[in-house]
């Protein structure tokens, strides 16, 4: 009997010999499970876990949002320049004050905008409740600052705390309620028909560099706890895996309480500084464009559009930035749209979020193997092999070859 025998030949139509021995680990008879892979293409050694799928699966690489979060920098010590060069008067006291107001309520936008978009719940009614707010301190700020503002907080806060019942109980996205929540709020700014003249004589300049230091220690305290993993999986719970629909349990309900309720407390502080800080009447409207410029600037300040991803300086320059760009138009006389500039400082901010979701991830966790040698790239196994059957059927095909076979 020679060995070019059929039952010592192997049909090319039926297996391929590898090109390299490390394929023979590879094959479709092995039982090692580096040959599997996950939906994303990584080859695996371990199951891949919730955590690992939503990428928390250990720390952010945070060097992405330290480089951008330089070229902020550079990009407010720019324009700071500018406005230096055009009226150095305007980086001095009183007009600093106005500006730093303007920053503080700017801020508080954007952190409203920017703790909604970490818990998965983006407040799209910041910017209406914000204008809500001014029109009614502007009504009702002779009657002193706490007696005005005290009403508007309540009903921002029942306002939220209603809007996250919504989500939770029927389980929605936040945005589409939080979008119904802002087309009531619209009704309430546009009953006026003309301006409304401020009529209280509350001035904040007094307390400038408090407003924004307040506003900066917010903003950095609440970068820095967003890079804890732990604190991070917490505030995220409403963000989808797998099926959006599928509830995600009673974890979800704090972090989606405090991120609507808060947000919304802070849109009232937000509109009250402006409507202080301003000497012209509060003109009525949509505030659709604050909403616009407060999620523009806290995409821009590195805060992921899904809400998985943050810095931890970016806030402030972000705010920084945008409020002595505004400065600056407004000195210029640019004349440009607020919501141009909303619509500038989003398209931006997708490009960062496409930044930091690329070089921000974790690295892959023990057990996951991107640099797999074998020869068979395309190893992965049928969703309906069955190793006893396969063997079977092997072993009982292998009968029927050769000269003694019945397939003979």
């Amino acid at each position: 009997m020679a060995y070019d025998e059929t039952a010592y030949r192997r049909n090319a139509g039926d297996e391929q010999t590898p090109a390299d021995p490390a394929a023979y680990r590879n094959g479709v008879a092995s039982t090692d499970f580096r040959s599997r892979r996950d939906d994303s293409g990584v080859r695996l050694t371990e199951p891949v876990t919730d955590a690992y799928r939503r990428g928390d699966d250990g720390r952010d690489r945070l060097g992405v949002h330290i480089g951008w979060e330089i070229v902020l920098l550079l990009a407010v010590a720019a324009i700071a320049y500018l406005l230096y060069r055009l009226d150095p008067a305007s980086l001095r006291r009183p007009a600093l004050d106005t500006l730093l107001i303007s920053g503080a309520a700017l801020g508080l936008l954007t952190l409203g905008a920017g703790l909604s978009l970490r818990a998965g719940v983006p407040n799209l009614a910041v910017g209406p409740i914000a204008l809500a707010a001014s029109l009614h301190f502007a009504e009702n700020g002779d009657q002193g600052l706490v007696r005005a503002a005290v009403p508007a907080l309540a009903i921002a806060a029942a306002g939220g705390l209603v809007a996250a019942v919504l989500v939770l109980v029927l389980h929605v996205p936040g945005w589409v309620t939080s979008l119904g929540a802002a087309m009531g709020v619209i009704v309430y700014d546009q009953l006026r028909t003309a301006p409304v003249a401020i009529q209280g004589t509350y001035d904040p300049a007094d307390q400038a560099f408090y407003l924004f230091g307040g506003f900066a220690l917010l903003a950095v305290i609440g970068g820095a706890l967003g890079t804890v993993t732990s604190i991070r999986r917490m505030v995220g719970r409403m963000r989808p895996v797998g099926d959006p629909a599928t509830r995600p349990g009673a974890g979800a309900v704090f972090p989606v309480l405090a991120a609507l309720v808060l947000s919304s407390v802070f849109a009232v502080g937000a509109g009250i500084l402006m409507a202080a800080k301003s000497n012209a009447p509060v003109v009525p409207g949509t505030g659709l464009e604050w909403t616009g410029i407060a999620f523009g600037a806290a995409l821009l300040a590195g805060t992921s559009a899904y809400g998985r991803r943050g810095g931890i300086f970016g806030t402030l320059l972000s705010v920084a930035g945008i409020t002595l760009f505004l400065d600056y138009a407004d000195r210029r006389t640019f004349d440009i749209a607020l919501f141009a500039i909303a619509g500038a400082t989003i398209g931006a901010g997708l490009l960062v979020t496409r930044l930091v979701e690329t070089y921000g991830r974790p690295l892959p966790p023990a057990g996951v193997d991107d640099e797999w040698t074998g020869a068979t790239q395309g190893g992965d196994l049928p969703e309906t092999w069955s190793p006893s059957t396969a063997s079977a059927g092997r072993s009982s095909d292998q009968w029927d070859l050769g000269p003694w076979g019945s397939g003979r």
